[in-house]
């Protein structure tokens, strides 16, 4: 089971925000942390819409969650907030899926307009879900985001510093997480 659980809301396999979520996992690699990302796209779609809580297609995913000690949520945002395919994920886990669990939100839009929607509108969820210690998150614009056709990430001086910060922060507290488990 994974140290850190790694959500991407994103409904597209090639986003932005799917390009700093795999980079973001490659970093807490180095840092000696599993990872597993697990996206929305991979579950079927009927059982997102009609919250099929009990749906077989989510065990291994709510499995890994309650075994993480972090979780990453990654989300493109559309008209002030995260994805449909997002809220219908997080609609189906249990009451509390995220105490006890150090969560650092992820967010890509077109423009600085929709900055404060990580925290209007995903860390409410968040903290409805149990989550209590909810890192800053870290907002990115399309102008500040580029992914090659292969993949390749590259991001603005700016973004990347406060990227790197803010991996750096929860992954240490991810990892205090884990050493403050008993065995």
């Amino acid at each position: 089971m994974p140290d850190v659980l790694l959500l991407s809301g994103s409904p597209s396999a090639t986003s932005r925000s799917v390009a700093i979520l795999r980079a973001t996992a490659e970093s807490l690699e180095r840092a000696g942390l599993s990872t597993e990302i697990v996206s929305v796209r991979d579950f079927p779609a009927e059982d997102l819409i009609f919250g099929r809580w009990d749906s077989p297609a989510f065990t291994a995913a709510k499995q890994s969650l309650a075994a993480a000690a972090g979780v990453v949520v990654s989300t493109p945002i559309y008209k002030a907030s995260y994805t449909a395919a997002l809220k219908g994920f997080l609609d189906i886990l249990p009451q509390h899926a995220l105490r006890g669990k150090v969560v650092l939100p992820l967010a890509t839009g077109g423009t600085l307009a929709h900055l404060l929607a990580i925290d209007y509108a995903l860390k409410p969820v968040l903290s409805v879900l149990g989550a209590t210690e909810i890192h800053q998150g870290v907002y990115s614009t399309d102008e500040q985001v580029r992914v090659t056709t292969e993949g390749l990430l590259t991001l603005h001086d700016e973004l990347r510093a406060r990227h790197d910060a803010a991996v750096d922060q929860f992954a240490a507290a991810v990892q205090a997480r884990l050493a403050s488990r008993p065995e």
